[in-house]
């Protein structure tokens, strides 16, 4: 998306709303990216960027869930005109929901009147016990997701999504999400320059590969113990686009095929064939995402038989066709991909 002269120009009302407990980095997180927004723009010549106010259910230091507390300007209000407001997560987040009844309350009054209303992590809960997510897909960190279903059986959780729009709802995944939220708001304020400007400040990725995937594939594998697992999974995922079976794995690894598959099984909680599969649509979600090349193109590199195999695969995983992941969910201009390499 490219912004105009109008766009660089405004300025953007934001309200981050705290309350004792709160997670510090999915505050601190968007309050840098705004921050840094703010001086890529003022060193490009334009008047616009982001004018935030912290509040809370009264004025003054609310402490987080680290020795670092933030000091809110403002509290709660009917009066103040919304723009695009923040609310937190925290660890316990129901004992902070027995703790805030006022913030849920002000949640059911004032979230749709603000231009973007967005729950951060564990923040979800607030817009969820205060119905306005009833009939709507929400996010929530991987590890609450359960949690946030079973609590509230009316809306739809998306456990796999980095983030999620409902109109002007916004829901994140845990912590970190936070800040992919942020710079998609700079990206959608202030177009994809800035937006890459303040994600290479931040070492961040104005968009991660993978797409929606929070706890992804890639990071299961990391996170096997056994370094000769490690190494066939690596190896697996640099070789996507060549047909793999379970007999090359197998030989790859120097065990016989059951063995293991047994012992892949034990490490992982899947059969190498699924973990392949996941692996290639991980490939593929990355690709629908961050390229705009044709169906069959993106299947072959991801290494699926065609696109009608491909398309089996991802309504069978995400109810959604390719075509229909790439509709809902790309939401920032795509760069050339770079020429395929022949397998050997």
């Amino acid at each position: 998306m490219t912004a105009t002269r109008q766009s660089t120009d405004r300025t953007h009302r934001v309200h981050l709303v705290l309350y004792p407990g709160f997670k510090a980095l999915e505050a601190v997180g968007p309050l840098s990216v705004m921050s840094y927004a703010n001086q890529h723009l003022r060193a490009a010549g334009h008047a616009g960027g982001y004018d935030v106010t912290i509040m809370a259910s009264a004025p003054g230091p609310v402490r987080s869930d680290t020795l670092m507390s933030l000091e809110a300007s403002a509290s709660l209000s009917d009066e103040t005109a919304l723009g695009t407001v923040f609310i937190v997560g925290a660890a316990d987040i129901e004992a902070a929901l027995g703790r805030e009844p006022r913030l849920v309350d002000w949640c059911r009054r004032r979230a749709f009147e603000a231009e973007r209303f967005a729950a951060l992590c564990t923040g979800s809960f607030f817009l969820a016990a205060a119905g306005v997510l009833d009939g709507k897909r929400a996010a929530t960190h991987w590890n609450y997701a359960q949690r946030l279903q079973a609590l509230f059986p009316g809306l739809q959780v998306d456990a796999d999504a980095i983030f999620v729009q409902d109109g002007n709802l916004w829901t994140s995944a845990g912590v970190t999400a936070a800040i992919d939220l942020a710079l998609a708001f700079v990206e959608h304020d202030f177009g994809r320059d800035i937006a890459l400007r303040v994600a290479r400040d931040m070492v961040m990725y104005l968009k991660r590969p993978g797409g929606q995937s929070q706890f992804s594939t890639v990071l299961t594998t990391q996170m096997t113990g056994s370094v000769g697992m490690r190494d066939i999974q690596t190896w697996m995922g640099a070789n996507l686009d060549r047909r793999i079976t379970l007999e090359d794995m197998a030989a790859r690894a120097g065990m016989s095929v059951r063995s293991f598959t047994r012992a892949f099984a034990a490490e992982l909680g899947v059969s190498p064939m699924v973990h392949l599969e996941q692996l290639r649509c991980e490939r593929a979600k990355t690709l629908l995402l961050d390229t705009d090349l044709p169906m069959k193109n993106v299947a072959f590199r991801a290494g699926f038989s065609s696109d009608e195999q491909m398309r089996k695969v991802f309504r069978r995983r995400f109810a959604l066709t390719p075509r229909d992941y790439r509709e809902r969910f790309k939401t920032t201009q795509v760069t050339p991909a770079p020429a395929a390499t022949p397998a050997a």
